[in-house]
């Protein structure tokens, strides 16, 4: 039911503020297909009074109407113009946003899991088969509505006889196009998850681009975006020749009544059943208008089907592991983060971490040191409710954290890891996330975090470059700090910010991180440098998923146990 309910939603979002401009591009619409009708009766005049009939009208009086129909033409041109490009904008770029708005609804927890090519694939690929078989034809589905209709109308008025005849001659393909184009929607499906594999090993590949080069690694690595290039060609394959089949039976179906009917209406005309030469091909005409609906109706359906099924799996992925349901807000950590006996396991069979007990009191620096593996990240990630399946509890100021908004545990805490994320936007925005803050914040942010030699040696407006190319690890890490600050986070939780950086840069880093004053900081540190680890006030100390030892440096140094052996060899 809450599928449903949100398909119904990303529907609506189509036409949420667009009715208006909705409604003069169906007013066009039926326009265009009146007109249609109005050409094939003032060719069966014209035919007719080229012939002599005398029920038809003067030539004069008919290239007075032939005038007006061409400025009806030219005004239903401009109609269609101003509005259906501007319908299917704003219809598409709200339903991408309203898709994107949803998604970030999404808590860490719930988006831990899942692929980012579903979204890619989703609001691009998807999107673009939406905005053309779904919202650009229901237009064209008017049009040929208001033109089957009426052609009808005209037929049975002039010749209810013929009419029978030309709805008996397409029977038989129509049945037929139905059965192919019943399959459009299987094959649209299968071109979207095609498309969702191959932008997922397309990232991959991009992203690897440094560890393909080292490892030379090109000739399998192009093997691996072949192999996913050719599937996805193969099913848009065969989905255009399911395309081309049912018009190919569209096409095929309009030549055969097409000439049945002129056949039938010439032996009638003959025969003195009262139909004129211009009837004939008046009737050969409007069969166009009833044909082509007929013929490409199937097609028409199973496209705008396919559309809504790819509605309906943007919203099943949206709906995948649903944000949870904590309600709780606080403003900000005012005495202590305290685990008891907390066991996790991202599988649910064997535990990464096993029977955690700790405090972390509001205002302190603590550091949390181990070897790989031992679950430093683990411990982190389920203090930022990364994953909530853990037993045992995690109390924030004796809340526990399952019961916390996630909204406000986002708000009350600010992560600094290993590889900042720096968007292609400059240096002020990705410190302020694009939001608004007074220059006086902004400055007390910056200077803090030691940015400002940067923003003095390229100034406040330079472009980062993708994912911050253009910037050093240091600046990154700096500007991840700045972040923080000035959302005035009450935590600060750093994983391996370091690693990746020079052992000078590392070592300001790190005092940068130490030197926050009133923030209670969290970091998991590789890196065991002893002027650091003597500011923290307390360091933890992790192995096989366990905390075995917990004190200060000078007391941890003083126990010759596990610490100081991990300290003596990293020497």
């Amino acid at each position: 039911m809450k599928n449903k309910s949100l398909k119904k939603q990303l529907v609506a979002r189509f036409y949420h503020r667009n009715i208006p401009i909705l409604c003069v591009a169906v007013f066009g619409a039926l326009v265009s297909g009146t007109l249609n009708l109005i050409l094939s009766w003032i060719l069966q005049q014209l035919i007719d009074a080229s012939s002599g009939s005398p029920d038809a009208l003067p030539l004069l009086t008919l290239a007075k109407i032939s005038g007006g129909f061409v400025l009806l033409c030219v005004a239903s041109c401009m109609l269609d113009y101003v509005s259906q490009p501007r319908f299917i904008r704003r219809a598409i770029s709200q339903y991408k946003d309203f898709a994107f708005q949803k998604l970030t609804e999404k808590s860490i927890s719930s988006f831990r899991d899942e692929s980012t090519a579903t979204y890619l694939s989703a609001l691009t690929n998807d999107a673009a088969c939406i905005e053309s078989d779904y919202l650009a034809q229901q237009l064209s589905l008017i049009t040929k509505t208001v033109t089957f209709v009426g052609a009808l109308c005209l037929m049975l008025l002039y010749s209810p006889l013929m009419t029978l005849i030309a709805a008996g001659i397409t029977l038989l393909p129509l049945v037929a196009s139905l059965l192919v184009g019943n399959r459009m929607e299987i094959a649209e499906r299968r071109v979207s998850d095609r498309s969702r594999d191959f932008t997922a090993a397309l990232g991959d590949c991009l992203s690897g681009f440094s560890v393909v080069k080292s490892f030379k690694a090109e000739r399998e690595i192009l093997k691996l975006f072949s192999a996913n290039n050719k599937a996805l060609e193969g099913e848009k394959f065969r989905k255009r020749r399911i395309r081309i089949i049912v018009g190919m039976i569209g096409a095929v179906a309009g030549i055969f009544a097409q000439l049945g009917v002129f056949l039938v209406g010439a032996y009638l005309a003959l025969s003195g059943y009262g139909l004129t030469p211009g009837v004939v091909i008046m009737f050969v005409n409007l069969m166009n208008f009833m044909i082509q609906p007929i013929a490409e109706l199937p097609g028409l359906l199973a496209s705008r089907k396919a559309a809504l099924g790819l509605i309906g799996k943007l919203a099943a992925a949206l709906e995948k592991n649903p944000t949870p349901a904590g309600k709780v807000h606080i403003s900000q950590l005012e005495d202590s983060i305290s685990l008891d006996n907390v066991s996790f396991s991202y599988d649910g069979d064997k535990n990464v971490l096993h029977h955690i007990s700790a405090v972390f009191e509001a205002g302190r620096a603590y550091a949390i040191v181990g070897g790989s593996g031992s679950g430093k990240s683990t411990l982190l990630g389920l203090l930022m409710a990364a994953g909530l399946n853990y037993t045992g509890k995690i109390l924030f100021d004796h809340t526990e954290l399952k019961d916390i908004a996630p909204e406000s545990l986002y708000e009350l805490t600010s992560v600094i890891q290993q590889n900042v994320f720096v968007f292609n936007a400059s240096i002020r925005d990705n410190v302020t996330m694009f939001r608004d803050f007074g220059q006086k914040e902004i400055d007390r942010a910056i200077a803090h975090a030691h940015l400002g030699a940067l923003l003095n040696q390229r100034g406040e407006n330079y472009l980062c470059g993708e994912n911050g190319s253009g910037l050093s690890g240091g600046e990154k890490q700096r500007i991840s700090i700045a972040r923080s600050l000035l959302k005035k986070s009450s935590l600060l939780l750093a994983d391996e910010a370091t690693a990746a950086l020079d052992a000078r840069t590392a070592h300001q880093v790190s005092g940068d991180i130490l030197d926050l004053d009133g923030i209670t900081r969290i970091v998991v540190t590789h890196t065991l440098e002893e002027s650091l680890l003597r500011r923290y006030d307390a360091i933890l100390v992790l192995k096989n998923g366990r905390i075995v030892e917990t004190g200060t440096f000078d007391e941890l140094m003083a126990r010759k146990e596990y610490f100081y052996a991990l300290f003596t060899v990293s020497q």
